[in-house]
């Protein structure tokens, strides 16, 4: 049988990842390898300069004292009794929407088992603790992916709205407008220390994103392409190279 790999960024315990492995233990063979503790936020954080320590928690789950991507590096690197053919992360209690996917844990572990060769899925309840919906979403989903895969370095980011979703709508990546501050306040010592945050985001409402999606009542499901390339700043910049070795060479002249 096919290994399925799940994991999170709200640690082994969080509720909608049980939802998960219950709604796709009859898909394949299920494991999980998710963080000990709550890893939001980490985003695509490798641990590279401490031991990695993996614990079972009951047969075929297990509990690693690291983040979402070394917890699909272990699975997909040899941790597991065969490679899994697909990795899903999540259900992350809250939404992972436009340019939040650069901080996401939960998008991250698909991220890197995406890197790795593995087709993944990333999929958010918006709002809410049920996660009954979003566990229907992601068995289809699922399901669909294992019988036609994806696109090569192209992960799937699944974001579920509250209570019944309308529909499925494929979607672009949106844009968030921050607002956000830093926060200072004072120690009992009266040294200062400092929150991130503080201030509403706002977003822009175009057709066709995953914001307006869910906005809508909608699922949206996000192709994420990990090519970071600008491929028409490419053709913008061609003259660059030119007049840039031109300058370095003078630079060069001028020093000696």
């Amino acid at each position: 049988m096919s290994v399925l790999l799940l994991t999170n960024d709200d640690g082994v315990h969080a509720a909608g990842l049980a939802v998960l492995a219950s709604a796709l233990e009859d898909l394949g063979e299920v494991y999980v390898i998710a963080p000990e503790r709550e890893q939001s936020a980490c985003g695509h954080a490798l641990t590279l300069h401490r031991p990695l320590r993996v614990d079972r928690i009951r047969e075929r789950w297990f509990a690693a004292n690291g983040t979402p991507s070394d917890c699909v590096n272990l699975g997909v690197l040899g941790f597991l009794p065969a490679a899994p053919v697909l990795v899903v992360s999540g259900i992350n209690h809250g939404s992972n929407l436009a340019d939040d996917v650069t901080y996401s844990g939960t998008v991250s572990g698909a991220m890197e088992g995406t890197l790795l060769g593995v087709p993944s899925v990333a999929i958010s309840l918006a709002d809410g603790d049920d996660f009954g919906e979003a566990a229907r979403v992601a068995r289809l989903i699922a399901t669909r992916v294992l019988v036609e895969g994806l696109p090569t370095k192209t992960l799937l980011n699944v974001n579920v709205p509250p209570g019944v979703p309308r529909g499925i709508r494929i979607t672009r990546q949106g844009h968030r407008v921050y607002t956000e501050k830093i926060v200072e306040q004072r120690d009992p010592r009266g040294r200062a220390y400092y929150w991130i945050g503080g201030g509403e985001p706002r977003w822009e409402a175009l057709e066709g994103t995953d914001l307006a999606a869910v906005h809508e009542g909608f699922v949206a499901v996000t192709p994420v392409h990990l090519d970071l390339t600008h491929h028409r700043a490419l053709a913008q910049m061609a003259d660059w190279s030119r007049a840039l070795t031109a300058q370095l060479e003078r630079s060069r002249g001028r020093a000696d």
